[in-house]
Formats: structure tokens, C-alpha cells, sequence
């Protein structure tokens, strides 16, 4: 029987790494499948191992904003990579790229360059505690802000104690200083705050929960959010990994108005090279080594490679802000047809979509937090998963995932899209 270089490629990918992935949603695994094993890429297009050619709504997760390959980012990193790969010492390009990211997002003060979204929500909350002299966090069940141990955890038997390890290796002691709200639920931070007077040092969230689909904040949550940390005397912090430089180029911090002080960007900020920043008010920032105690380093902070990914794909959305408008429409024509699917087929189907990103749930409740994102038929979306990926249509392998529109989508790959879904 003959097998595809993809399962080849898994199986002998099962022996080396966990899962055979290095990282668990590639594996599939709440899709039902194996994964696919990927070539190259192009624009709007992933090409796997076997020759088969996808329209891509991953985008690696939300980098590709420009689309994979973009020639003026290859340019240049291709040019950079002549100079070197790695210094471990300063480069002008470290300040160009620190200097776009300031014009962009003016609460921006000051930052500093790390090499992923883990990290630079990890150095974020160290810098905040530092600031503050205070211990405890508060985040949002649901809200992914990555893999470090104070940010793996769940909430309790109720909602609003203490939070237990969500992962095994976190010890329960370290776990119990990060405290546990509800998205889109005023009382339950609130709650929080008059328990622990005194005591909170920041409170991080994403502005627009892009980690249990995509889950929007109602009107005046963010304000809300702003209000109370300031009366309490704790740190608020914007993670826009996700939606910095997505939702527009000041991010979602633009798009709503709010004035965080500090926000972590990654993704998008690094044109898909390993990159991420963290920053915000100088008061904060200069309390980091080495003018401050707070130690946080890196070897590859700011290296020349990704810093001139980063830099170009910033520049090139700086200067065609019609990449914005064009994205968004086209993710609004993708949320229609999801409706008109569950018109037409008659099955439960709630979109949410902000900008270009969009998440469709396989239910009938309007999804305005965890528990409504948890309603979701997932056998529903594994169904819904494959039958895309028959047809050229790739998303992503997991119901609890953003859909990204880039600006390499064509009117044609949105309309065959649109045909698929509405069949």
C-alpha cells in the first residue's frame, strides 16, 4: 500500500519529537488526521510534500499578513544574511525597527526585543512585578498569552479563586499567584480586585481573544479595564501578539482607544522571522536590566535577520494602508458565507470577525467568552476541517483558532472559498 511522503515524513517524526511535531496544534489531533508536511509557500498558497496546493487561512498563524513570500521581504533578508546571521551585539536595525514600532503605537515609550510572544509576555509580567513591587496577576480564562508557567493555568471550581497549573511541570505554588477572570465579565475582575487589595501587579489581557476563536471585547470592557487597574495601581498590559499590526497598524490598541502600559507584539512585528517586542511606559521599561533589576536577556534579541523582516513588512504596511481595508472586507464576505452555510444547511453556525481575523463555532449561542466558545460542536468542525481541505482550503486544525486573511488573498481564492463553504 502505498503512503504519502507526508505520513512517511510523521512516522519517522513520531520517533524524534513529541507527537511528532514542535508544536501540538500541528498534529491534528482534534481533527482526526495526521498532518500535512509542508514544502513551500507562495502568496495567498502552502504547498505540501505531495505536490497538493492549499489556499492558506493559517498564515502561520498570523504573520503572513503580506502573504508567504513576499519579494520584498525576501529581498532583503536575503541581502541581510550576506552580513551575517547573528552579532550578539547592537545594530542600527534594532533602533529602525524599536523607532517604526514607536511611530506606530505611541504608548510604545520604550522596548525591548525579544525572540518570541512566550517571552515577551514572561518579560512584560517580570517587568510589571519589578514596577510594582507586587506579586499577583490577573488574566482571562480563555486568553493565551504562551507557555511560560505563571500563564499556564485554569481556573478552579470557581471561576474566580486561584488558579491551579494547567500543565503538568508548573508547581501549584507559582501557579497560585496568577489569578483567574472571565473575558467580557466586569464583575468577575472586579471580584478580583477587592479580594486582593493591594496586592495585583498587572492585569494582561488580549484586547481582542484570539486564542479561543476569535472573541471580541463588548463595548466599554477595555475602558472598564483601564479604569480599574489604574484606581488599584496595577499594570495593564495589552497582549497584541495576535491582533499588533493586524487589526490595523496601531493595533487593536488603536482601534479601541485604549492606552495600555505595556503591550507585547509578535508575529506580524518580525515579517515571519522569530521576533517579538515588549514595551510601553518609560517608567516601567528603565526598571529592566541593565538600568534597572528586572533581568531579562537574550542571544538573539534583535538579530539582524529578523529585525530586517520586521522592518520591511512594517514599512510596506505603513505605506499602504489600503492593505487594512482590502483584508477586512474580504474577512466580512468570509463571514456572510459562513452564514449563509448554516442557512442553507440548516446546522447551528455563529461567526465572530473583527478585522481579518474570524472564527466560525459550530453553535447556536452568540460566543462572547470561554464557556460560550466550549458550546462548540467540535466533531462538527473536524467535519468542517476536512471537507476544506478536499477542496484546496486550508485552516486551521483546531476549532479554538483564528482564520487569517492576508493581503495575498485574491478576489478568485475568497470567491472559490465562498463556493466551497456555501455548497
Amino acid at each position: 500500500m502505498n503512503i504519502s511522503r507526508s505520513e512517511e515524513l510523521y512516522r519517522t517524526a513520531l520517533d524524534l519529537m513529541p507527537g511528532g511535531v514542535n508544536s501540538p496544534v500541528r498534529a491534528f489531533g482534534s481533527v482526526g488526521r495526521n498532518p500535512l508536511f509542508i514544502d513551500h509557500a507562495k502568496g495567498s498558497r502552502i504547498y505540501d510534500v505531495d505536490g497538493n496546493a492549499f489556499i492558506d487561512y493559517v498564515c502561520s498563524w498570523g504573520p503572513g499578513i503580506l502573504g508567504h513570500a513576499h519579494p520584498e521581504v525576501v529581498e532583503a533578508v536575503q541581502k541581510a544574511c550576506v552580513d551575517g546571521l547573528t552579532f550578539g551585539a547592537p545594530t542600527g536595525k534594532e533602533n529602525r525597527l524599536a523607532g517604526l514600532i514607536r511611530d506606530f503605537v505611541p504608548s510604545m515609550e520604550m522596548m525591548r526585543l525579544v525572540s518570541s510572544g512566550t517571552e515577551a509576555t514572561m518579560s512584560a509580567i517580570r517587568a510589571a512585578r519589578g514596577y510594582t513591587g507586587r506579586d499577583k496577576i490577573i488574566k482571562f480564562k480563555g486568553c493565551y498569552h504562551g507557555h511560560s508557567d505563571g500563564l499556564l493555568v485554569q481556573a478552579g471550581s470557581a471561576a474566580l479563586t486561584q488558579s491551579v497549573p494547567d500543565s503538568a511541570g508548573v508547581p501549584a505554588s507559582y501557579a497560585m499567584q496568577t489569578l483567574v477572570a472571565l473575558f467580557n465579565d466586569r464583575d468577575s475582575v472586579r471580584e478580583l480586585f477587592e479580594n486582593n487589595k493591594d496586592q495585583i501587579a498587572a492585569l494582561i489581557v488580549e484586547p481582542v481573544a484570539a486564542n479561543m476563536g476569535v472573541v471580541p471585547p463588548e463595548e466599554g470592557f477595555l475602558e472598564f479595564l483601564r479604569e480599574i487597574t489604574a484606581e488599584n495601581g496595577a499594570v495593564l498590559i495589552f497582549d497584541e501578539v495576535i491582533t499588533g499590526f493586524r487589526l490595523g497598524i496601531g493595533g487593536a490598541q488603536e482601534m479601541y482607544g485604549i492606552k495600555p502600559d505595556l503591550t507585547t507584539f509578535g508575529k506580524i512585528v518580525g515579517g515571519g522571522m522569530p521576533m517579538a517586542v515588549y514595551g510601553g511606559k518609560k517608567e516601567i521599561m528603565k526598571n529592566v536590566a541593565p538600568t534597572g533589576k528586572v533581568y531579562q536577556a537574550g542571544t538573539l534579541s534583535g538579530n539582524p535577520i529578523a529585525t530586517t523582516a520586521g522592518i520591511k513588512t512594517l514599512e510596506i504596511l505603513g505605506d499602504h494602508p489600503e492593505i487594512y481595508l482590502r483584508i477586512e472586507q474580504k474577512a466580512k464576505e468570509l463571514a456572510e458565507a459562513f452564514r449563509l452555510r448554516s442557512v442553507k444547511r440548516q446546522i447551528p453556525l455563529h461567526v465572530n470577525q473583527v478585522g481579518s481575523l474570524l472564527c466560525a463555532y459550530f453553535t447556536d449561542v452568540d460566543v462572547k467568552d470561554y464557556a460560550g466558545a466550549l458550546t462548540s460542536d467540535t466533531k462538527a468542525y473536524a467535519e468542517y476541517f476536512g471537507e476544506l481541505l478536499e477542496h484546496g482550503i486550508y485552516v486551521a486544525p483546531s476549532q479554538f483558532e483564528a482564520m487569517f486573511v492576508s493581503g495575498a488573498h485574491s478576489d478568485e481564492d475568497i470567491r472559490r472559498t465562498i463556493e466551497v463553504l456555501t455548497a
